[in-house]
């Protein structure tokens, strides 16, 4: 296709999802009685592309969305830097969702392809699939949002972080396994992965934090439940055989939310604990440790150890407790 035929199919793929683009950014700002350079710099927050001045990339739904922003900004305690934050974690967000579904219309086209029928374009899968998609993604959006809330209410104190179990899963060797696998190969495996992860975190009543290749964060309110979770996964990746083994790290204590992730020394101490667990070993902090059951877990105590940038921690090896004898 020529670089001209290239142009006009992007414009009609961009009028399939978006609408008819016929305002530029300046004129979307005026419509909306939205400052400039406020416009240019929330489309910089949430990562998308720089358009030139005179291109008229806009649709009427650009300018509906800033009127929206301009009601958040006019609500108590709200300020531009709310709405750039807010516009940060929405379009780092919409762009993982993004690149998943435009990585499903692909294969979709490819396994038609395979199939020896005619090829359908990547951009008339996603004009199939955009219309179910957008209000499932909204649908979601509000069940998240109440559970958020869910939990926001269930603190004690606002003005305290919160004290939680923060855990890390990662499979072991993952590096050097893929050196040895093709790409679809490796790609297999950290899906099946992430499947087990969300299964046993979520079905366990833990929250999934993120996902980073290989390794999964959680968090969870109750200590038991978090070794309940972590030791959940590890027989599950155990017993599957498309998956490495695991290994866990778990910490107690307070964590600080920002922007839809968690921080603080809890994390950086779980994260430590999960890179120097053994294979299939669930690696507690000391204050996680004390807090089980034995009567519910085998414990066993160790030395104290250096961990990088902590310092030497004594932490615990946690098992599932033997069943009585007969």
């Amino acid at each position: 296709m020529t670089e001209r035929g290239d142009a006009a199919r992007w414009r009609e793929i961009a009028r399939l999802l978006l609408g008819d683009a016929t305002l530029t950014s300046a004129e979307v700002a005026a419509r909306a009685g939205f400052p400039l350079d406020g416009h240019r710099r929330l489309w910089r927050a949430i990562g998308l592309p720089p358009v030139p001045e005179n291109e008229r990339a806009f649709t009427e739904s650009d300018v509906e969305i800033l009127h929206g922003v301009q009601v958040l900004l006019s609500g108590p305690g709200a300020n531009a830097e709310t709405a750039v934050q807010l516009a940060r974690v929405i379009g780092r967000s919409m762009a993982q969702v993004a690149d998943a579904i435009v990585g499903v219309a692909a294969e979709t086209a490819r396994e038609v392809a395979a199939a020896d029928e005619p090829p359908p374009a990547v951009a008339e899968v996603l004009a199939g699939l955009a219309p179910a998609i957008e209000p499932f993604l909204l649908h979601v959006w509000r069940h998240h949002l109440l559970a958020g809330l869910l939990r926001a209410m269930a603190g004690s104190d606002a003005a305290t972080d919160p004290v939680q179990a923060v855990g890390f899963v990662d499979l072991v060797g993952f590096t050097a396994l893929a050196q040895r696998l093709e790409t679809t190969t490796l790609m297999a495996v950290l899906d099946r992965f992430e499947a087990l992860a969300y299964e046993r975190i979520v079905e366990h009543g833990g929250r999934v934090v993120k996902m980073v290749g290989d390794e999964v964060m959680f968090v969870v309110d109750a200590p038991a439940v978090a070794a309940g979770i972590a030791l959940a996964l590890l027989e599950a990746c155990a017993a599957d055989p498309r998956v490495p083994d695991a290994r866990a790290g778990l910490a107690l204590g307070p964590t600080r939310a920002w922007e839809g992730d968690l921080f603080g020394p809890t994390v950086n101490l779980a994260s430590r604990l999960v890179g120097v667990a053994r294979p299939g070993t669930v690696l507690v902090s000391d204050e996680l440790g004390a807090a089980l059951d034995p009567q519910e877990f085998a414990l066993r105590h160790l030395r104290r150890q250096p961990l990088q940038g902590i310092g030497r921690v004594r932490s615990w090896v946690v098992r599932r407790a033997a069943p009585p004898a007969a």
